[in-house]
């Protein structure tokens, strides 16, 4: 038989063409009690979701009977809504964890990082969270965890990474700061991420975007979780920052800037960044500038509640204490003004600070402390998440054509926003990660 294949392709015989069948469409149909399809209007009754693949494909009104061949998930007396979008989070974080807490650079690998990630990425996923931004973590290991998601080897959220945030020499995020002499010699010979003066600051962010960054993450003030008292203040020069984000945005990144200080958020948005993490301390020139500019705040409310307790239990440096309780202090009123002055919310959390898989525990707070209506607070997880990432034509609602990113609670949110801390079911791209039984 081989010789005989030769022998006619030598001769330029053609070959007969062999039909190939498409694989049958995976239909799922979603019977959902009430639907809170696009947040910030109002929900819908008994509606249907028909899912094909891993796409939105319609939604009906009532409960329409399943196609032969179709899934039937019944979530009839469950209050369905888009999959959630922590903005701010660290997959390969210590996620509340003392005791790893304790480890250094010297005792983890980044094996260790990636399959811890891989569990807190699971964690993170059956909290309802179908869509993160990581903003802070060793690029080679987050970018594999990226991929592994993405290859469907490992179960998690759709990942948005930003590899290692650039920080100046000694600033938060320097890897050297707090290491002994003896070591430190040999890890400043991986150090890719710190950088001092405009053209030394465009290298980094060339070099994070080159180890596969998609989003650029800058530390713009010291920060509540640095090994160092160095405070909360400003960190880079404005030409500093200035370089970092018109380097990322002409290569289509996005810049977030980690920010503490008025002066580092004012700098930040001077400087053009796309969102501003943590801002803890807002004055009204602040408040100017964010609307000035368009920013969006990603508030992470508890991420300093998270970080008090941990340090007053000795599980952080005694450096962290101080920094941890004047943020906290100073935040939940920073906020309250800036939320009722109109400044644009979305959503993140900072877990990895606190434990990953309770981020929804920022709902409460953002309602509770900030003074948001559970209907902004679900929406700043959704559609606003998703126009940040600037994915707002794929998440952030069910509708036709975007991507089967759905879950359900038992009640409607919009009146206990904490129901979203017991999500009962998720599907992730048109499949089911965590079934209605458990």
């Amino acid at each position: 038989m081989r010789k005989t294949i030769a022998a006619a392709l030598l001769m330029g015989a053609a070959m007969p063409v062999v039909a190939q069948t498409a694989p049958a469409s995976k239909v799922t149909y979603i019977h959902a009690g009430a639907l809170l399809d696009r947040p910030g209007q109002a929900p819908r009754g008994n509606s249907t979701i028909i899912v094909r693949d891993d796409k939105i494909a319609e939604v009906r009104n009532g409960f329409v009977p399943a196609e032969a061949g179709a899934k039937l998930v019944a979530l009839n007396d469950k209050f369905v809504l888009p999959g959630l979008i922590d903005l701010h989070v660290h997959l390969l974080g210590i996620g509340g964890d003392p005791m790893r807490a304790r480890l250094s650079a010297l005792n983890i690998e980044g094996a260790d990082n990636v399959l811890y990630g891989a569990g807190n990425a699971r964690a993170t996923l059956h909290a309802g969270f179908t869509t993160v931004r990581d903003l802070g973590g060793e690029p080679r290991s987050i970018r594999a965890l990226r991929d592994a998601v993405d290859r469907g080897d490992v179960d998690g959220p759709t990942i948005v990474n930003a590899g290692t945030a650039i920080s100046v020499t000694g600033g938060h995020g320097d890897p050297l700061n707090g290491i002994a002499e003896p070591f430190a010699h040999a890890v400043k010979e991986t150090v890719e991420n710190t950088c001092d003066g405009p053209a030394d600051c465009v290298r980094a962010t060339r070099r994070q975007v080159g180890l596969g960054a998609q989003v650029i993450k800058i530390t713009a003030t010291g920060g509540v979780l640095s090994n160092v008292s160095g405070g909360l203040g400003r960190a880079f020069t404005p030409e500093e920052m200035k370089a970092i984000v018109d380097t990322a945005h002409n290569l289509g990144r996005k810049v977030a800037a980690h920010s503490h200080a008025a002066e580092g958020t004012k700098a930040a948005l001077a400087a053009g960044v796309d969102t501003v993490e943590h801002g803890s301390f807002i004055d009204e020139e602040t408040i100017a500038a964010f609307k000035r500019t368009g920013a969006y705040l990603v508030p992470t409310e508890i991420a300093p509640v998270a970080a008090v307790a941990q340090a007053r239990a000795g599980s952080l440096p005694a450096a962290v204490l101080p920094k941890a309780e004047a943020a906290a202090a100073a935040m939940q009123e920073s906020h309250r003004k800036a939320y009722k002055a109109g400044v644009k919310f979305a959503f993140g959390t900072d877990s990895g600070v606190s434990k990953h898989g309770d981020n929804a525990q920022e709902f409460a707070l953002l309602v509770e402390k900030v003074g948001m209506t559970p209907a902004d607070a679900i929406r700043s997880a959704t559609v606003t998440a998703a126009e940040v990432l600037g994915q707002g034509n794929a998440i952030g609602t069910i509708e036709p054509g975007k991507a089967a990113d759905i879950i359900a609670v038992d009640a409607s949110p919009l009146k206990d926003v904490r129901q979203l801390e017991r999500v009962r079911f998720v599907m992730h791209k048109g499949a089911v990660a965590k079934p209605i039984a458990e």
